[in-house]
């Protein structure tokens, strides 16, 4: 598998924030989203072929029993199930961040949480989500929304009544794209009550563009 970046540094969003955590970021997305942060992941070919095995070595070395498994969108890779499992099986609980349009249902495992997104309006790509990971999420998966305006807030509050998901659910800014006190109001006044706000704790931590952190 091409292999973007392993690192080791804290989670910077989700369920997880502030743990230390190894990152595996494999090469390669299957969208392209307008507020992408990562086009390293995706563009120039920035990356090295490692086997399965090497991978889990690598996380190993680091001493960190959680993974956090991205991208890029690390699920088009064909042997993607391998690797997972194999972490697993090192005793690793791992982290999936997957963009929502790939199907989820073979990594449903013990020890695995599915950090899945649903594309919003802005991104470009809300016509490429696989609806029917919604109902495969679970109370220890996260269902996060990206949002850069009202629009996409009124759309994430429309797949939450449509399919009512049993999982985490968060709301995160496109950054400096809307305003967190909008965002609050926004929540409390449609009675989203089992919608957390974050903000992703890397980018206040370090520069925003910074890598490896």
């Amino acid at each position: 598998m091409f292999v973007n970046e392993i690192f080791t540094s804290i989670e910077g969003e989700g369920i997880r924030m502030g743990y230390p955590v190894t990152f595996i970021r494999l090469y390669g997305c299957n969208l392209n989203c307008s507020y992408c942060d990562t086009r390293y992941s995706c563009e120039g070919q920035d990356g090295t072929e490692m086997s399965v095995s090497e991978v889990i070595e690598k996380a190993k070395e680091a001493g960190v029993k959680r993974i956090t498994l991205t991208g890029g969108e690390p699920l088009i890779h064909k042997n993607a199930e391998e690797l997972v499992d194999g972490l697993v099986n090192e005793g690793f609980e791992v982290n999936i961040e997957t963009n929502g349009s790939v199907d989820i249902y073979p990594y449903i495992k013990e020890n695995v949480i599915i950090t899945m997104d649903y594309k919003s309006i802005s991104s470009g790509m809300a016509d490429k989500m696989n609806h029917k990971n919604l109902k495969y999420l679970r109370n220890q998966d996260v269902l996060k929304f990206v949002v850069e305006d009202k629009k996409d807030l009124d759309d994430m509050k429309r797949i939450i009544e449509t399919y009512s998901p049993s999982c985490i659910i968060f709301v995160s800014p496109v950054f400096g794209k809307i305003e967190l006190p909008d965002m609050v109001d926004y929540i409390k006044d449609n009675e989203l009550n089992e919608c957390r706000i974050q903000v992703q704790l890397h980018k206040i931590i370090w520069e925003p563009t910074k890598r490896g952190v």
